[in-house]
Parts: C-alpha cells; sequence; structure tokens
C-alpha cells in the first residue's frame, strides 16, 4: 500500500511541474485570467458550500474579471 502511495504523490508532484511550466510563455493578461478563475472556483466553492454549479460559476466570473484587470483602454 505505502508503494502505491509514493507512485501517487510522485505523479502528482510531476503533474504540478508541467502545470507550472506550461504558464511559462502566457501573456500578462493570460495569466490574470488564469489566476482569476482560480481564485473564482475557490470562492465560488467556499461560498457556496462545494457545489459544482458554485465552483464553476465562480471559475468563469473570476476568469472574466482576471482578463479585464489592467486592460490597456482604447
Amino acid at each position: 500500500m505505502q508503494h502505491y502511495t509514493r507512485i501517487l504523490g510522485l505523479s502528482a508532484l510531476m503533474a504540478a511541474c508541467m502545470t507550472l511550466g506550461a504558464c511559462s510563455n502566457m501573456s500578462a493578461r493570460d495569466q490574470n485570467t488564469a489566476i482569476g478563475a482560480g481564485l473564482g472556483a475557490v470562492a465560488g466553492s467556499v461560498l457556496t458550500g462545494g457545489s459544482a454549479a458554485g465552483t464553476v460559476g465562480g471559475a468563469a466570473v473570476g476568469g472574466v474579471i482576471g482578463n479585464q484587470v489592467n486592460k490597456p483602454p482604447r
């Protein structure tokens, strides 16, 4: 059982490293969108008691807000 736990932990670590590496060439606006979606998902989940709809809704709203932060004027 301990062997499977170690494999699972190493797999999660590798997945996290690959995910962070994928963000290295994102623009500032793309990074703000991703951060906003992540924070919105957490906030939506907390505010709705873990509801899937609240989590998805929070991610959508957070992504839109993150996308609009520091937007250059027209």
